[in-house]
């Protein structure tokens, strides 16, 4: 990018000339801003990958233990005295109970889960809004017209700028015609 603080060479550049450097910067400005995000997120995601990895294979190792410490349970239930059968039973039991208080939590959870009221209003005031909005009427340009033009070197416009011109001004009525 150039150099802002070199303010020699900038009495001599026509508007053109600086209008056509800013929006190169600015443009520069924007692909540099776009890629810092794309890293940004890059490296996010890594992040987020790795850790969705540790975190399942922590549930595995978990899924793993439940057998293990639900066997250990039932031998510990056991060795109090009680009869093998009766204590793999308890712990059974034990598992069966927990999973149906975690379905009624679950549940009670679910029957509180509402709608986004808040937003379903913002959208319906917004399509009320946008329903009444009519485009802004221009006014029609035919094609042999010539168009007023604000130029600092006193030259007419370019076909080019007529042609286009029109064609936005079809484009209008066509939108206008459509409502």
């Amino acid at each position: 990018m150039s150099d802002p603080g070199n303010y020699a060479g900038n009495a001599d550049r026509s508007l053109g000339q600086l209008v056509a450097s800013a929006t190169a910067e600015v443009s520069a400005l924007v692909h540099d801003e776009i890629a810092l995000a794309k890293a940004e997120v890059r490296q996010d995601v890594k992040r987020g990958a790795t850790g969705s990895v540790a975190f399942i294979i922590a549930g595995v190792l978990v899924l793993f233990a439940v057998p293990v410490l639900s066997f250990a349970a039932a031998y510990g239930i056991h060795n109090l005295g009680l009869g093998l059968a009766w204590s793999f039973l308890i712990v059974g039991v034990a598992f069966i109970l927990l999973g149906a208080l975690l379905a009624l939590f679950a549940i009670a959870k679910f029957k509180k889960v509402k709608p986004p009221e808040k937003s379903i209003a913002s959208a319906k005031q917004t399509a009320a809004v946008l329903q009444g909005v009519k485009p802004h009427p221009r006014p029609a340009v035919t094609a042999g017209a010539s168009l007023p033009a604000v130029t600092t070197s006193g030259s007419t416009p370019s076909g080019k700028v007529v042609a286009k011109a029109t064609v936005q001004d079809e484009a209008s009525a066509v939108a206008r015609s459509s409502t």
